[in-house]
């Protein structure tokens, strides 16, 4: 079959992309941006890409002869206030696109939405799956609600919260109920409900065997990690005090904060229906779908993550139009130094930050990652997704990876924290020097005063910096 995918830089569609290959399906790939096509599909005979921006689409963009179609768009953590109204907008632009083609199925994942006050974000995706339904083909709809898996906004959060917290006071949220279901099961379904008709025009909900509060789950997650944690419960925290909560304590934006925690107030149980034995699907249980996800991260093998959608950080737009360092209005700090072992400079480049620190005086990187954190920015604790692999669009701490070439030996920063202005961070090897180049243009008067605060500090940390990655 022919296949269209929306959002196909996302943590599910990026997925789902490899799992449909599998079974040999050609595939029709949507992205905002070119410079963002995932490493492990660009090269597949069986991929083709089109830009598309759904808010703002080119008629006849999509080709006419698909088969089936994925509706994977999501703005959770988008920071607008009318973020319903873009989604309403966004889905209503697809199915104007897809009404037009040869399409027989528009398949949707979409959350359980049985509560009868649901939140913001479950009523607008409600909302998105009335405005997909079509005469011109048959919807398909799965809900879904806590998913796990490693890179799961979930899964991130409730890992930095077990991880750093031995005894917790939470709010009462806490024991709201839920039915968690691990992300493979997600993509058995979504890749199992294709072309079955007798799926058509209908909508199931999906979820995992056991009811568990997120409170259990937190438990179960530290049982797993073979930690021991005390969790205690109090009324007292307001929507608005438990999403600083979470925002200081995870990786997580306060938008994506705000939004968890208005729909975790709602009770998340699935409707009993037979999609299981349609797809042929067994859910596996909360703890399996955990220890599943570690393995991955163990093996350095997360494919996506939630920190690497652009909406989780401050940065807006196409990569493109970034990749090219300003000349002009800018400040400049360059420095070189002759490499004796271009390999090892590489991976060592392509290994910088997260985990393995940036080489050079962490404790002041930390602290700029702390001082951002605290004024609304992203801070360090976003990391990277893979300690070794980088690819355009990859969040890694507080900048996000516009340019990365092993090949052209050049990897290109953009920054994500709070600056009055706008920063870039390159290193590029050119014959036996390596080249680190931190541009800064400023906005403002403040932006020229928080250059020449800052001045005194790029002496030992950037030149500490690139003697480290030159250094054996």
């Amino acid at each position: 079959m022919r296949i269209l995918i929306t959002g196909t830089t996302g943590y599910i569609a990026r997925r789902l992309a490899l799992q449909l290959l599998e079974d040999e399906h050609e595939l029709v790939c949507c992205v905002r941006d070119l410079s963002r096509i995932p490493d492990e599909i660009e090269d597949n005979p069986l991929c083709t890409f089109i830009k598309l921006d759904f808010l703002d689409p080119e008629p006849n963009k999509i080709p006419k002869d698909i088969d089936a179609a994925y509706y994977l768009i999501h703005s959770m953590s988008t920071d607008s206030e009318n973020f319903e109204d873009l989604e309403r907008q966004c889905a209503q632009n697809f199915k104007n696109l897809v009404s037009v083609t040869n399409c027989k199925q528009v398949i949707y994942l979409s959350g359980i939405v049985n509560d009868e006050s649901l939140s913001k974000h479950l009523k607008s995706r409600l909302q998105v799956e009335n405005t997909l339904k079509s005469e011109d083909y048959a919807l398909t709809t799965f809900r879904a609600g806590i998913i796990v898996g490693s890179g799961s906004a979930s899964f991130e959060i409730i890992r930095d919260i077990v991880e750093k917290l031995p005894f917790m006071i939470t709010p009462r949220w806490l024991n709201t109920k839920t039915q968690p279901l691990g992300i493979r099961d997600v993509l058995s379904f979504l890749s199992g409900g294709l072309g079955k008709e007798e799926l058509y025009n209908n909508s199931y909900d999906i979820f995992g065997p056991e009811i568990l509060t997120y409170k259990e789950m937190l438990l179960q997650f530290a049982e797993v990690r073979g930690f021991k944690r005390y969790i205690l419960t109090l009324p007292v925290l307001s929507p608005k005090l438990s999403s600083y909560w979470l925002y200081f304590v995870t990786s997580t934006s306060f938008q994506l904060a705000s939004a968890l925690v208005d729909s975790m107030k709602v009770e998340v149980i699935g409707k009993q229906s037979n999609i299981n034995e349609i797809i042929g699907v067994k859910p596996m249980d909360y703890k399996t779908a955990v220890n599943l996800a570690f393995q991955r991260i163990e093996q350095n093998a997360v494919i996506s993550s939630w920190k690497d959608a652009v909406s989780s950080g401050r940065f807006k737009d196409q990569l493109s139009k970034h990749i090219e360092l300003p000349q002009y209005g800018c400040f400049k700090d360059v420095r070189h130094r002759t490499v004796t072992d271009e390999t090892h400079t590489l991976n060592k480049i392509w290994s910088i930050g997260g985990r393995n620190g940036w080489y050079s005086f962490n404790g002041l990187w930390k602290l700029r990652g702390y001082m951002d954190k605290l004024f609304g920015g992203v801070g360090l604790r976003r990391g990277r997704t893979s300690d070794t692999y980088l690819e355009a669009g990859d969040a890694l701490d507080f900048w996000r990876v516009l340019y990365a070439s092993k090949d052209e030996k050049r990897l290109l920063l953009f920054a994500e924290m709070r600056l009055p202005g706008e920063a870039w961070l390159e290193f590029k090897i050119i014959k036996d020097q390596l080249y680190q180049r931190a541009v800064f243009r400023p906005k403002g008067v403040w932006g020229r005063l928080y250059w020449y605060m800052v001045l005194p500090f790029h002496a030992f940390v950037f030149s500490g910096m690139i003697n480290a990655l030159v250094k054996k």
